[in-house]
Parts: structure tokens; sequence; C-alpha cells
């Protein structure tokens, strides 16, 4: 799995689209829904969902990171499984703090 910033991966469990944001530091296999995402072009088995214990979703315009791997992956579709490495949850990003405009 190359995941270079700027590429495309989908869910195969749910509809769940991700964009890489930033690249991780070693070569791992990003999950969604408990399985491996797969590229943007392919499709997916339309009866297969996400298992239990990673279906907590996955929410549009939400940054996901790993600290471990310092992998960052943007959400462009919602879908119902959530993202883990390794079956380590991603962790949802906050958003920054703008300055304030007084």
């Amino acid at each position: 799995m190359d995941l270079k910033p700027g590429s495309r991966w989908k869910s195969a469990v749910c509809d769940a689209e991700i964009v890489v944001v930033k690249k991780p530091s070693a070569p791992i296999i990003l999950e969604c829904g408990g399985r491996g995402l797969i590229a943007g072009s392919q499709t997916r088995d339309a009866a297969a969902s996400p298992s239990p214990e990673h279906a907590s979703g996955t929410q549009i315009g939400k940054r996901y990171a790993d600290e471990e791997t310092g992998l960052e992956v943007l959400c462009s579709k919602t879908g119902a499984g959530s993202l883990s490495v390794a079956g380590r949850p991603l962790t949802l990003r906050d958003a920054k703090q703008l300055p304030s405009s007084d």
C-alpha cells in the first residue's frame, strides 16, 4: 500500500473514502472497518460490512492521524467503518485555533 500524499483510497466494507495528507514513516496497511483500504478506482463488494469492533464511523471533512507512524488522512466521504492501523484506531484531529480578529 503506497500511501503518498494526495492519493485516494476507499473502504472495502463501507462508503468511506479518504485522501492521504501526510505519509507514514514506515510501510503500513491502513484499514477501515477492520479490512485494508482499496484503491479509489477499485469497486468494493456491496455485501461486505464493517466488523462490530471497527464500526464507529468516519466523518466527512475531518482529519485522522496515527501518532506512531505520522500518518494523517482527510475523510472525503462518510462511512460506517472506523480507520485503524494494525488494529490501532486513528485519532480524530482537533481543528487548529485561529487567532482572534479583535
